[in-house]
């Protein structure tokens, strides 16, 4: 017969108690890089980084100089294998079909500038960022005009000069050439801001970018279709007015005998961009994103 074991006492000493490590006490931090409030020159810096870094730039942009390049000098090269006349033609004025086609690729860039930030809910963080909505639309207008002006006006540039040296057309002067280039380039980047704020106001690249085709290409169209006399002024109207036709004014080969002249439609321009612009600030600051 087996003894039962006998049960242990109970040991009733505490354990000893483990004091908490000593942590030294610390002041506030202080980081070593400089803080400063954000500015106006961060939201360029931003907006720089942004329209650089994304595709649709190099596509839009290259697509346009290669248009209006090749199609440039495509006629100046046909031309002068046809031995075609041009003596009573102004020089400069062959870059112009070109340079039609690649303002729809600069519009397509301002409208994409805005509406891509909204499609991919970018625009949140771009915002909380930058509260001040009216800076980030100054910073993204001021970017992509900048950029739009310096590449349609080395573009236009480079035709220009490969085109008079190729072809013997109607001597241009100093205004001539300084509207075929500068001007060029100023009217095609306020077209593109055009396009950006209507971007900001209607948030949707596809319903953007139409919108802006319409405006280009409807006064056109609809005239065409006027038959009627008693619509002979409003047609007039459509075709002096519109894009393609004051394009051709800064070329010499305005397409009516009336309407703006030399600069006139850069001035245009710079009032229907002011009031677009207007409208898109002050959508911006009233609508959520």
């Amino acid at each position: 017969m087996t003894t039962p074991p006998t049960p242990q006492a109970p040991d009733h000493r505490q354990a000893p108690q483990q004091r908490p490590p000593v942590v030294p006490e610390l002041g506030p931090y202080t980081s070593p890089i400089p803080a400063r409030p954000a500015g106006f020159r961060d939201a360029l810096a931003s907006e720089w980084t942004k329209i650089r870094s994304v595709r649709s730039t190099l596509w839009t942009l290259g697509i346009m100089v290669v248009l209006v390049v090749g199609l440039g000098l495509l006629v100046a090269f046909t031309l002068r294998l046809a031995d075609s006349p041009v003596d009573d033609v102004p020089e400069l004025s062959f870059g112009f079909s070109g340079l039609v086609l690649g303002s729809i690729c600069v519009i397509t860039l301002g409208v994409l500038t805005t509406t891509s930030e909204f499609g991919t809910g970018l625009i949140r963080t771009t915002l909380t960022a930058c509260p001040s909505r009216s800076r980030v639309l100054t910073a993204k207008a001021t970017v992509f005009f900048l950029l739009a002006f310096a590449v349609t006006t080395v573009t236009t540039t480079v035709v220009a000069v490969v085109q008079t040296s190729m072809l013997d057309g109607k001597a241009a002067d100093a205004d001539a050439w300084l509207r075929a280039t500068v001007g060029v380039g100023l009217y095609v980047a306020l077209l593109g801001l055009f396009s950006l704020a209507v971007g900001a106001i209607v948030r949707h690249s596809a319903g953007a970018i139409t919108a802006m085709i319409g405006v280009v290409l409807l006064p056109l169209v609809v005239g065409m279709f006027m038959f009627s006399e008693s619509l002979d002024s409003v047609r007039t109207a459509l075709f002096t007015y519109s894009i393609p036709s004051q394009l051709s004014v800064f070329y010499d080969t305005s397409v009516t005998n009336s309407g703006p002249t030399g600069w006139d439609p850069l001035w245009i321009m710079i009032g229907m961009t002011a009031a677009i612009m207007g409208v898109a600030y002050a959508t911006l600051e009233r609508r959520d994103v």
